[in-house]
């Protein structure tokens, strides 16, 4: 599948993947920092953003989408770095594509297979149950969900997602049902035969429960050039909550 991707830069390539209900927009200032000193693509994964839409949502064809993009634009020796979903198929890419990989970030997101996530189906209700013919406006959207979707930040964070299908109507980006029909692939654990052996640097919110102590050996051993660091005051989407520190940890891992 050929993603929509984003391009800033000119360098060795970075190519950032998003998380589940993001796209590439979130990462745009982080993109454009970074294009000061690499060539960074940032596509929208399948089902999300501008990218095309497939009954099919699993990491095996989030990686093949990757391994197009790479193929497409030439790309050799990448820095790799993925969030969440995005860290999934990040990490499923290196143990599969070693040699096309320099160096892994993965943030916030471990191997281990999770059980199904409640807020997520609860954000998947939520964003379902929005009456666009009632909607004539972002706000409008907004106030529907804040019947379900107390937090303001995540409330936002989602309204990303939607845009004007034409002058008169309101949709979401989102394909919300193949995501909704697959929300058990995403929670799949990463279990691949072998190792990833290049540097790879995990990073964590310290108020995330995604990567556990219990989970950083497991992590060492898939990927045994591995370093852990915490954020200490971000949440899941630490790249949002503490910018500044995030992209001098990365920055610093690829200049190494």
């Amino acid at each position: 599948m050929k993603l929509f991707c984003r391009r800033f830069g000119t360098g060795q390539p970075v190519v950032i993947l998003h998380g589940l209900f993001g796209l590439s927009d979130n990462w745009v200032s982080f993109g454009r920092q970074l294009g000061d000193h690499y060539s960074v693509y940032i596509p929208d994964l399948r089902n999300h953003g501008q990218s095309p839409h497939s009954k099919v949502f699993d990491f095996p064809s989030l990686e093949d989408d990757l391994v197009e993009l790479v193929e497409e634009n030439e790309l050799e020796s990448i820095f790799l770095v993925g969030h969440s979903l995005g860290g999934k198929t990040a990490m499923f890419f290196a143990l599969h594509h070693p040699a096309l990989v320099k160096k892994l970030v993965v943030v916030d997101i471990s191997l281990r297979k999770s059980p199904p996530n409640r807020e997520h189906q609860l954000l998947l209700n939520a964003m379902m149950a929005v009456d666009f013919g009632a909607a004539t406006s972002r706000s409008d959207v907004d106030k529907q969900l804040h019947a379900t979707v107390k937090s303001s930040k995540l409330r936002q964070f989602l309204l990303k997602n939607v845009y004007w299908r034409d002058r008169h109507s309101l949709g979401w980006r989102l394909n919300l049902q193949a995501i909704n029909e697959n929300l058990l692939s995403v929670f799949e654990g990463v279990s691949v035969p072998g190792s990833y052996p290049g540097p790879t640097l995990f990073i964590r919110g310290g108020l995330s429960d995604y990567v556990a102590e219990t989970d950083i050996g497991d992590l060492k051993i898939k990927f045994p050039g591995a370093e852990v660091k915490t954020i200490a005051n971000a949440s899941h989407w630490v790249h949002a909550d503490a910018p500044g520190e995030f992209y001098d940890i990365v920055k610093d891992f690829l200049d190494r």
